[in-house]
């Protein structure tokens, strides 16, 4: 059942990215878009099924609807301006490439770079999940669920590594798709993940015993060695 209910949703997910890409952009000749769009599916239908075998409870977290409960009221506000503004960046890509053409298009080696450096950054978010069985997609208090700290593996390096995995997704995809204008344009999205990154951290310092003895152990939130 875990199985499917990540399906379902992977399902639907695909199906409004391909929306977001190909309405806009009004066509289906849209190759390199076409190839992400598969190659995404497949690779994440296949990340669905491999989290639900080793790693259920962190599966569990992610498709458990979100509620409001325990949520800090700042969380309520930047997570939907978060989502909409990475909506909103998808939909740019298609207008961009086929009616704006702010800059030239990458040619086909920067987008295969792109692509690789797309699927790292994806590879970057799953393994957060498999490491950590409280990745929730909204902020909130999980001291019901027995939240415990997770300072091993990737937590190790930096403090936001799911977020750090979506950076480097997006900034792959958008080589991958064809539009150098759309690496600036991450920029208001960047601008809401670091805003949901300290209602997260001040969070997190509130209600997660050992979480400030960890930030001052591993000191970069999001890029190693940086920030």
């Amino acid at each position: 059942m875990l199985v499917l209910r990540g399906l379902i949703g992977g399902s639907i997910q695909l199906v409004m990215l391909a929306a977001l890409l190909l309405i806009p952009a009004g066509t289906w000749h849209w190759p390199r878009a076409i190839h992400f769009l598969v190659v995404y599916g497949l690779v994440n239908a296949i990340s669905i099924v491999t989290l639900a075998r080793l790693a259920p409870a962190s599966l569990e977290a992610r498709l458990t609807a979100p509620s409001a409960k325990s949520q800090p009221t700042a969380d309520r506000i930047v997570t939907p301006l978060l989502i909409v503004s990475l909506l909103a960046w998808f939909a740019f890509i298609p207008i961009d490439v086929f009616r704006l053409r702010l800059l030239p298009a990458p040619p086909l080696g920067v987008a295969v770079v792109g692509a690789i450096v797309s699927l790292a950054g994806y590879g970057i978010m799953w393994t957060t999940l498999f490491q950590n069985a409280f990745a929730a997609p909204i902020v909130k208090d999980q001291s019901e669920r027995g939240q415990v700290l997770i300072d091993t593996g990737l937590y190790g390096r930096v403090r936001h590594p799911f977020y750090l995995g979506i950076l480097i997704f997006f900034l792959g995809l958008t080589l991958w798709l064809e539009s150098y204008a759309g690496l600036p344009a991450l920029l208001l999205p960047f601008v809401f993940l670091v805003a949901r990154i300290e209602v997260e951290e001040r969070t997190l310092s509130e209600t997660l015993p050992g979480y400030g003895d960890y930030t001052r152990r591993v000191r970069r939130r999001l890029v190693p060695f940086v920030w």
